[in-house]
């Protein structure tokens, strides 16, 4: 409960900081930057020159969509950053001397407790990670059923109970992804409709104002879909790790642990 209440608290904090950050860079550097360039191409165009639809990076991302995409791309990467690291702490657990066995060990369930002992020392935080529940658990089924088997089918559950757990907290990641193109469609339909809105202008040969709002609709969807394709990245990289971790885990109990577990009658 605590770790899911650190999480929603860092969650929380991280939006806030992603739309404080992106908002301050879109009024003091992107807006005013974006507008000189169009109104230097609008100038032009008023003293008889040739009208050119402005494509500076200030300009294709200038648009409140774009600014609600980047919102989205930093909270995404500040909570896979958060899970990142939690899987690198558990992966460090790995290197640790949690169970020394010599080959041609024979643990039985008398032994198990002796082998709990310092897997029940650990710092707390530790002792709620994966690695540690899963020999935590095999070794306590063993004691209390003396069954190889049992402790097993122990250490496997608690593996797959993991594997449910990381993926479904990424529940959120996979809302943002789907978040991301949405804005950017709707900054396309939002561009269409300002530009049918406006069609009389350009039947009376003034495009300025046509050209700019197409430029709104496909510049929305351009922006969205390369920072869809950016988190989609990181987040198959997030999985690969917890999918890995999870994995070395149980490789690690059946290496180190339960193929040294004898029954007691064996």
């Amino acid at each position: 409960m605590r770790k899911n209440t650190n999480e929603l608290f860092f969650q929380m904090v991280a939006l806030m900081l992603a739309i404080i950050i992106v908002h301050a860079v879109y009024v003091t550097m992107v807006r005013p930057n974006a507008d000189r360039i169009v109104n230097r191409a609008a100038e032009v165009a008023a003293a008889g020159g040739e009208y050119e639809v402005p494509r500076t990076f200030f300009v294709v991302i200038k648009d409140f969509e774009q600014e609600a995409c980047f919102i989205l791309m930093i909270w995404a990467l500040a909570i896979m950053g958060y899970k990142t690291r939690i899987a690198m702490r558990e992966s460090r657990m790995l290197e640790m001397p949690l169970v020394s066995l010599a080959e041609g060990t024979r643990i039985l369930p008398g032994d198990a407790g002796q082998l709990l002992r310092p897997l029940q020392s650990l710092p707390e935080r530790q002792q709620g990670y994966l690695l540690s529940r899963t020999l935590s658990t095999a070794l306590l089924r063993f004691q209390v059923t003396s069954s190889v088997e049992a402790a097993t089918a122990a250490a496997h559950s608690v593996c797959e109970a993991e594997s449910s757990r990381l993926d479904s907290e990424l529940s959120m990641v996979r809302y943002i992804t789907w978040a991301i193109p949405s804005i950017g469609f709707i900054g396309t339909v939002r561009g269409i409709g300002s530009a049918l809105g406006r069609a009389h202008e350009a039947m009376a040969g003034d495009i300025a104002g046509v050209t700019a709002s197409l430029g709104v609709a496909f510049n929305s969807t351009f922006v969205a879909l390369l920072i869809s394709m950016v988190v989609m990245f990181f987040m198959h990289q997030l999985q690969l790790m917890q999918e890995r971790l999870v994995l070395d885990a149980y490789a690690f109990s059946e290496n180190r642990l339960l193929r040294f577990l004898k029954p007691q009658s064996a």
